[in-house]
């Protein structure tokens, strides 16, 4: 046994040692970077300078739709994976989108450095959409493109860790690093410096490789797929233009409702402008369930038409033309992602969204009430939590995503996966003992000798050392997980259709933020947050559980498809 654990460690290690040095690692670093910078300038730092040119709060609350952007990405999903740019084809499938979204946004950036947020703040606020719709854009297309580009040496796994440490750093530099920046030059000159730094990323990643054969690639790809669905076996086209009808009413409900709520706010007088906040929660969910969830359910029904041997064309049906030609095409970008998904995982398809919904379920509802606990409940200052979170939160979480690609190399994802889930349910213990007035936490804090390391520096103390041991805890817990959770995310969807598969599937984190915040919220206020933190360390264990039913489910299909399990480091890429 020994000698089979050695012999695994050297293998991990080697993979580890090939994806580091992979140029393929290179530039998903770089497209991290470029990911998470614009997310940082538009939903955080942008406040930041609105607040000190004296924008009112309700003209302000504008800004806040930039953020229905990212939520509801998967929304043009579809085009990403289906419509080529004129002229850029040749850049790629993924780089003909990632490219100039990362040159509109630097020119949008630098372009705002030059106006006056407060004597035009209409062209401020439209540029600043625009740039968050490109940003959501460049997203959806780098996430496809870490998909498509794993191999055995740049693994999914090294991808996807890597691709989060250039997001986090990105947060640091257009978050914390810009308010210091802004403080010392300037608003204009700090977003003119951002701009410029995405117009250089942009113009490194024209270098960046393609999958396999993309780039001599072209739409013969999405034709030959359009072409099959007329072959004997698949679907008849009356069945499949039924469900693209039933489909598409549902996308285009949804979009128009996106759509007139944004109309209304930007036209309404502010007192009658629509809350965002309460869209979010309230209508978030259903748009989901429009686009997502019965989705699927039609998808799972032509699935399971197609295994029973009904309603399927007997022989192949000529070449469609016209009309028909149109609808083919606009199946395969709607409903053939979700067919291919669900037919591939059968029943496998509600554990997977077990895990989905409940594995970051403590991130994402977390995140909220992070501020009024460190400032209300803990009476922390603003200056405390910004180091505490901003800076030391930042170092540990970019540790613990080195530890988790380390741990995803060496041991596998499912392991890794597994203990990153049970450490992110524990370190909520950690808050409950806070919550509880910090008294383990502090006697730690003092064992280890951080307490004494931190009061060494000026305004440091043995409460602020509380907090940041606290945070730190969790943050590597969160980077483990988030490494692994992003890696067996990615090594589930298939590389034909990985930008809308993985968009929508990421995109059901928002559906459990929006419905658990205002349950947290009113738990909160009657039973304080103790109890909400001992709550979430519940939820967290169980979604571990779930992860082990994974495995084992994982496990036993490629056992009967007589699979071999895969040593750690390798990609594991389904589809």
């Amino acid at each position: 046994m020994a000698e089979v654990a050695e012999t695994k460690k050297i293998s991990g290690m080697r993979a580890l040692g090939m994806a580091l040095g992979n140029r393929k690692t290179g530039f998903m670093l770089l497209f991290g970077f470029s990911s998470g910078l614009p997310f940082a300038l538009f939903l955080g730092t942008l406040f930041a300078w609105l607040t000190e040119a004296e924008v009112e709060l309700e003209t302000m609350g504008i800004f806040s739709l930039i953020g229905l952007a990212y939520a509801f990405q998967f929304l043009w999903s579809p085009l990403i994976d289906k419509v080529d740019l004129p002229l850029l084809r040749k850049l790629g499938k993924r780089k003909q989108w990632i490219v100039p979204m990362q040159l509109l946004l630097g020119a949008i950036l630098v372009t705002m450095s030059l106006l006056d947020p407060r004597s035009q703040l209409g062209m401020f606020s439209l540029l600043a959409g625009i740039g968050a719709f490109a940003s959501a854009t460049q997203d959806i297309a780098i996430n496809a493109w870490r998909i498509d580009v794993a191999d055995e040496k740049a693994t999914i796994d090294v991808l996807s860790t890597i691709y989060q440490m250039g997001y986090r750093l990105s947060s640091l530099v257009g978050g914390a690093l810009g308010l210091i920046i802004a403080a010392r030059i300037g608003w204009p000159e700090t977003y003119l410096m951002m701009g410029a730094i995405l117009l250089v990323a942009g113009a490194i990643c024209l270098m960046a490789p393609n999958a396999d054969g993309d780039a001599a690639q072209t739409s013969a790809f999405g034709d030959e797929q359009v072409r099959a669905l007329r072959k004997a076996g698949e679907i008849e086209p009356a069945i499949r233009n039924r469900a693209l009808a039933l489909v598409g009413l549902l996308w285009a409900g949804a979009i128009g409702v996106v759509l007139a709520f944004m109309i209304m706010s930007m036209t309404y007088a502010p007192e009658d402008r629509p809350n965002p906040t309460d869209f979010t929660l309230n209508v978030g969910p259903w748009i989901i369930v429009a686009t997502i969830v019965l989705p699927a359910l039609i998808a799972g029904w032509l699935a399971s038409q197609q295994r029973k041997g009904m309603h399927l064309l007997a022989e192949d049906a000529p070449p469609a033309s016209g009309t028909a030609y149109a609808l083919d095409h606009l199946y395969r970008a709607l409903v053939l992602p979700l067919v291919e998904f669900v037919g591939r995982m059968g029943w496998s398809l509600v554990l997977i969204l077990a895990v989905v919904l409940t594995y970051r379920i403590c991130d994402a509802i977390w995140g909220t009430f992070a501020y009024p606990f460190y400032l209300g409940e803990l009476q922390y200052t603003n200056d405390e939590v910004a180091f505490a979170s901003k800076f030391f939160g930042v170092g540990a979480i970019i540790l613990g995503l080195a530890l988790g690609g380390w741990l995803l190399t060496v041991v596998g994802r499912m392991p890794t996966l597994l203990l990153g889930g049970i450490l992110a349910a524990l370190t909520n213990l950690l808050y409950a003992d806070l919550a509880a007035g910090g008294a383990n936490m502090g006697a730690l804090s003092s064992m280890i000798g951080f307490t004494a390391l931190v009061e060494s520096f000026p305004g440091g103390s043995e409460k602020l050392a509380r907090l940041m041991i606290t945070i730190g805890f969790e943050n590597l817990a969160i980077g483990i997980a988030g490494a692994a959770y992003i890696a067996w995310l990615s090594s589930i969807v298939s590389k034909k259709f990985s930008a809308v598969q993985y968009a929508l599937l990421s995109s059901l984190t928002l559906l459990v933020g929006t419905l658990g915040r205002g349950a947290l919220g009113e738990m909160i206020e009657k039973q304080g947050f103790y109890d909400v933190f001992v709550l979430t360390t519940w939820i967290g264990l169980g979604a571990a559980v779930l992860v082990c039913i994974e495995w084992w489910r994982e496990s036993r299909s490629k056992a009967a498809a007589g699979i071999v399990a895969p040593e750690a480091g390798e990609t594991g890429q389904a589809g």
